[in-house]
């Protein structure tokens, strides 16, 4: 039975007194799911400070594909990990469409973050045009058919799987039930065909538009294990429904 996990994503939003009203929140919220958030780099500090006494892990937005050198605003793997980061978000949508990303570019990023022994929390999801044209499956497989490339459909055991719709995407549309919980199907059975133990450990979470009032009907899904939480990750009590859903 795969343990559902929810990771609050802020994207370049919020402040130090966000991460304390967090902590706060959860502090009075019975949950049993794995629970992280993901603030700016600049409040990774803060949030490992007031987060070291919960059961509240930390992960970073994005980082670098190299381990070190002369790329001004970068950030490696190892300094994420020296402030306590146990998730690293990479190949998010955004990133693939505005820094112009691609899929061996997010790989590389893959073995990066592996390599200082922190969990990559994959992105993979298709834009409404791809969607419309009935590309789903061969956009979010390619993606992920990438990383199995340069790391080894082994390397997923200690990585998590993020869906994410590019349309569903602070857009407050959200996919379905039935279609998240088809596309999240489709990714695991092409897993279960290259490896069936990492099929059935890996976590598939769900990103696109969650709220309080979807979430434990998309958890409910049999492929579902949680989400990627985005503009609710910036509201705590929604964030800790959102959580308490999961649980």
């Amino acid at each position: 039975m795969r343990q559902k996990l929810v990771i609050g994503n802020w994207k370049m939003n919020g402040n130090a007194d966000l991460v304390v009203a967090h902590r706060e929140q959860l502090a009075d919220t019975a949950f049993t799911a794995e629970v992280a958030i993901c603030p700016p780099f600049v409040y990774l500090h803060a949030a490992q400070h007031h987060l070291a006494d919960t059961n509240v892990a930390l992960g970073a937005q994005d980082a670098s594909d190299h381990a070190e050198g002369a790329y001004t605003g970068q950030i490696s793997a190892q300094m994420l990990h020296e402030q306590g980061c146990k998730y690293v978000i990479i190949g998010h949508s955004e990133r693939r469409a505005m820094c112009a990303e691609t899929s061996e570019d997010v790989a590389e990023k893959f073995v990066q973050v592996q390599a200082k022994g922190l969990i990559p929390v994959l992105c993979v999801g298709e834009t409404l045009f791809q969607r419309e044209q009935g590309q789903t499956q061969d956009v979010v497989v390619g993606q992920l058919k990438a990383v199995v490339a340069r790391c080894g459909i082994k390397a997923l055991a200690k990585a998590v799987l993020a869906y994410e719709p590019v349309w569903a995407i602070g857009t407050g549309k959200a996919a379905s039930t039935e279609q998240a919980q088809e596309v999240h199907q489709s990714l695991r059975q092409w897993l279960h065909k290259q490896d069936a133990e990492v099929a059935e450990g890996l976590q598939i979470l769900y990103g696109g538009s969650v709220k309080p009032d979807n979430a434990a009907a998309l958890f409910s899904q049999k492929d579902i294990d949680g989400g990627l939480i985005g503009g609710a990750a910036l509201q705590p009590e929604a964030f800790a429904a959102i959580v308490q859903a999961a649980s």
